[in-house]
């Protein structure tokens, strides 16, 4: 346990994070890289370059200095992130390497401020914190291995088959190459794929959910392919799937994680909203209602460009027509052929109060801007805030 001088100590820099939390943890991974270089085949370069995870890490590190006196206020975060750090084979020995670098980034950005007693509080801190996340991830662990088709680290599998859904999405089907059993998952969980494309000095890891209800004897995942915009680059790993990976070929796969689940012990009616690739974890969820609680009422919008970046839309229509409890609706932003959709522009609040129940639990996921607008259409239509769902695809943001 901390003393309550070393508490008191590290709540005073709690304004001083708020400030200057960025700048610290962009330091942190700079010092971290040029000392283990070696952690480059763990950590997305892209996220880092995007400035995401610097970002992610130091709302982390703010809320476990404000909440320190009460570090179990933040447990369901320690568990969402434990989920991450399991799947990309984070291991107890990292942790040791995190706490020098990330100390030596508060000395560096704060210079005479970090004082010998704030650094050694933000010690004595830091080492309970990463105890707290040994201590979780260590059941998880041990949870993946343990279940039937279960394994810890990374495990070959071999794509099966490989089948565009769109312009810019295709799912690969998995199945693992020593043809043992594979574990199940939860509607809404991702599995992590660790590549190295030809001409990279590091492995490139990236969490790809699951775009199938459970139960099948192979996992398969969307895959959106990020093609280079205006001061963005192209997605290394995305199109290294696309134009590189065939049937037949191999990736290494650790078992599925996540904490974005469907909860089945609800019987109220389901909203699933979903925007571009955002729809993967969408269609798991949606499957495995209509499998599993086939009286439950389920509606499905999805939200694209327009109908060539819509993927499964005839997968989706099939299940329409097939399940009474089931009603979806398309939005397309720009639609080639306006018939195709039931809305032009963007989700509202008045659309969706026409097309679903306020009364209903819901799920969402997509782009940032659109999670944004459905989240604050959701909170102005006063739907509790225990039955709005979402999850980032990367390092957790806020809405």
């Amino acid at each position: 346990m901390l003393s309550k001088e070393t508490i008191d100590i590290i709540k005073s820099t709690v304004p001083v994070l708020e400030i200057h939390g960025k700048t610290i943890t962009t330091t942190f991974y700079q010092m971290l890289f040029d000392n283990h270089p070696e952690l480059l085949n763990i950590f997305n370069h892209a996220n880092q370059r995007e400035g995401k995870q610097p970002q992610a890490l130091a709302n982390a590190v703010y809320a476990a200095a404000a909440h320190i006196d009460h570090l179990e206020d933040i447990l369901p975060v320690v568990k969402q992130i434990g989920q991450k750090h399991r799947a990309l084979n984070i291991l107890p020995e990292h942790y040791p390497i995190v706490g020098e670098n990330l100390l030596g980034a508060i000395k560096k950005v704060l210079g005479d401020a970090a004082t010998p007693e704030i650094l050694d509080a933000w010690a004595q801190a830091y080492g309970m914190i990463a105890d707290a996340f040994i201590s979780v991830e260590a059941e998880m662990y041990q949870e993946a291995e343990n279940a039937p088709g279960g394994w810890r680290g990374f495990r070959p599998f071999v794509v099966e088959r490989k089948m565009k859904e769109s312009d810019v999405i295709t799912s690969f089907y998995l199945k693992p190459q020593d043809g043992g059993a594979i574990s199940s998952y939860l509607p809404g969980q991702y599995i992590t794929v660790r590549v190295q494309p030809d001409n990279e000095s590091y492995t490139h890891i990236r969490h790809y959910s699951l775009s199938a209800a459970p139960g099948e004897d192979y996992y398969r995942i969307s895959v959106k392919r990020e093609d280079a915009a205006p001061g963005k680059p192209a997605g290394l790993v995305s199109t290294y799937l696309h134009n590189s990976v065939n049937e037949g070929d191999v990736l290494e796969i650790s078992a599925p994680a996540g904490s974005f689940t469907l909860d089945q012990e609800q019987n109220i009616p389901l909203v699933l909203i979903s925007g571009g690739v955002g729809l993967t974890p969408m269609i798991s969820m949606l499957e495995t209602v209509l499998k599993e609680q086939p009286e439950r009422e389920v509606t499905f919008i999805h939200a694209a460009i327009n109908e060539g970046f819509h993927a499964m839309r005839e997968h989706i229509e099939q299940l329409d027509a097939a399940h009474h409890s089931m009603k979806s609706y398309v939005c397309y932003e720009k639609p080639l052929d306006q018939t195709l959709c039931h809305k032009i522009g963007y989700i509202d609040l008045p659309w969706l109060q026409e097309v679903t129940s306020k009364e209903s639990d819901f799920y969402f996921c997509g782009p940032v801007p659109f999670m944004r607008a459905v989240n604050q259409a959701l909170q102005a239509w006063g739907v509790p805030a225990e039955r709005i769902h979402y999850e980032f695809f990367g390092p957790a943001g806020s809405l």
